[in-house]
């Protein structure tokens, strides 16, 4: 294939990916259409990561006839220079059988310098160079000399061909240069194009939480790549255990049970002016909020959770020397966000498996959780909010 070939299907491919979240003329619900409406905090305008001001989310979706399904994600904190305006940010980790570059300077400092990346095992090379490239040829960057990307990851292996490393540094670059404010495309696209959790077809989901006034009225964003096992539980009701398909379960219909091994990648965004050591414990809220879901947090799932604030009061200029005054929120008005982040991690997630649509590579297909049976389930628990 030509690069003006090549360039143009990566263009398709974006475009596709940006108008529709699923395959087809499919529409599927989001967990709110259903009733399913995680804790007590309103959502956002969008009930997405996007309803944090100026954040942006790109996506490139990278499919090849019935053996290549996978992408990029792209989470940009903020339009501007981010390695000259570092946000402040940390990272925790629930379980560490992945891949998560550049995590150890954002422990050791505080900050994120690039835009954050999501993509397949093997790709987290390709990504790396691609992230650097970028910030390398921002204006105001010629004599940066060192630069820490930001990229994690989930193994899409079982309905992708990773080996043959499809993903390429043009795939990361345009889900950069692509990213954009407003609704964000979920299930099978981007990174999550050829993930699965709990058994079914996983992906991309996103959610928020807005805070009322007497709590600071601050905003909330996750966005998680969802592909990992265990029992799911959706808004209380035993959805695994229902349909038949959970982590451990009777080996009497092997071909129906969930994968209990996966991973789970999460960014956690707010507006609150928090710095690293807080942010970390915000981080840790988006690990527990798996929990809810039935996550099983198997010996072979990396889970990570990065969190990150938007707000100019946490922010680093780049060689910046003079000490400065901040306001931050003290650690006794963090319950609230904590909240938030339970809730909001707990509702990407099933927004992920609900938006997501059906993948076969070859022999093994991945189904898209069945809506009807679901609303049937949630009806017998009486687990629907009105």
């Amino acid at each position: 294939m030509s690069s003006s070939m090549l360039h143009a299907s990566i263009l398709i491919l974006l475009v596709a990916s940006f108008a529709s979240a699923g395959d087809g003329n499919e529409r599927r619900p989001r967990a709110r259409e259903l009733g399913i409406a995680p804790g007590v905090f309103p959502p956002g305008p969008l009930n997405a990561i996007t309803d944090v001001a100026g954040l942006k989310v790109g996506h490139t979706t990278v499919i090849e006839g019935d053996q290549v399904h996978t992408g990029v994600t792209a989470i940009l904190p903020h339009g501007g220079n981010l390695f000259q305006n570092k946000v402040a940010g940390a990272v925790f980790v629930g379980n560490a059988f992945g891949k998560l570059a550049g995590s150890t300077q954002v422990e050791e400092l505080g900050t994120i310098e690039t835009p954050i990346v999501l993509t397949n095992t093997l790709a987290v090379g390709t990504a790396v160079e691609a992230v650097v490239a970028h910030t390398l040829a921002q204006p105001g960057n010629e004599e940066v000399r060192s630069v820490n990307a930001l990229v994690g990851e989930t193994n899409d292996a079982e309905l992708n061909d990773i080996r043959r490393m499809p993903v390429t540094r043009v795939h990361v670059l345009e889900a950069i240069r692509n990213a954009k404010e407003g609704p964000v495309p979920e299930g099978s696209v981007g990174a999550g194009t050829g993930t699965q959790c709990f058994g079914w077809k996983g992906g991309i989901g996103t959610a928020s939480r807005k805070l009322p006034a007497r709590y600071g009225g601050h905003t909330l964003g996750v966005l998680v790549q969802t592909n990992y096992g265990g029992v799911l539980t959706i808004a209380g009701a035993p959805v695994g255990k229902e349909l038949g398909r959970y982590s451990f379960a009777p080996p009497r219909e092997e071909e129906t049970q969930s994968r209990d091994d996966g991973s789970c990648m999460i960014v956690v965004a707010t507006d609150a002016p928090l710095d690293a050591r807080d942010l970390r414990r915000l981080a840790a809220r988006a690990i527990f909020g798996m929990g809810r879901t039935g996550a099983s947090y198997a010996h072979s799932s990396g889970d990570f959770a990065i969190a990150f604030s938007t707000s100019h009061e946490a922010r680093s200029q780049h060689g910046e020397m003079s000490p400065r005054t901040r306001t931050l929120l003290p650690p006794d008005a963090l319950s609230p966000l904590f909240q938030a982040a339970l809730e909001a991690t707990e509702e990407a997630i099933d927004n992920s498996l609900l938006q997501a649509t059906t993948v076969t590579r070859g022999g093994r297909t991945a189904e898209a959780i069945p809506i009807d049976p679901l609303r049937t389930i949630l009806k017998k628990y009486g687990t629907t909010a009105p």
